[in-house]
């Protein structure tokens, strides 16, 4: 669907049971893990490509028992198969998501600072003959330089 002018809200109630389905989903996944960027680095990575790897492995595993040492968990390889393979499906949709939500955000980011504009231009013709909007109007000249000022990947993290 093409981008247009986006007329949604989220209600106090909606937000609330959106959260509590990020609850349910980590009370779910009770077994998540946060590693350290060094953690990270050194653990083996399986993409696409390794996650196929993976599968023909635990293929010839399960054909040829007799081959692993009695010390090898059989059991756990497939367990831990399955749970990647679940858990890629599931980033995938929640990559999606993101996506989506990250959009939306900068659409509807971009729709409020055009409208804060436009308030802007109005506050400034008005304050030269409305009193008590001088001060706004200079409230909202500083905090826009403010904004036109910033570097551009700091704004865009900022903004």
């Amino acid at each position: 669907m093409a981008y247009q002018n986006i007329t949604a809200s989220l209600s106090p109630a909606d937000i609330q049971e959106i959260k509590a389905a990020f609850a349910t989903i980590q009370a779910k996944m009770p077994f998540l893990v946060t590693l350290s960027a060094e953690e990270r680095r050194k653990l083996f990575k399986m993409g696409d490509k390794r996650l196929a790897f993976v599968n023909t492995s635990l293929i010839a595993a399960q054909s040829n028992k007799e081959i692993l040492p009695a010390s090898f968990d059989l059991d756990e390889f497939v367990r831990d198969y399955q749970l990647a393979a679940n858990l890629t499906e599931l980033l995938i949709g929640l990559r999606q998501l993101t996506e989506q939500v990250d959009d939306t955000l900068m659409a509807v980011g971009s729709e409020a600072m055009g409208s804060s504009l436009t308030v802007y231009d109005y506050v400034k013709t008005a304050a030269k003959k409305t009193p008590g909007l001088k001060t706004i109007a200079e409230q909202l000249g500083d905090r826009f330089k403010a904004i036109k000022n910033k570097p551009a990947n700091k704004a865009a993290v900022d903004s």
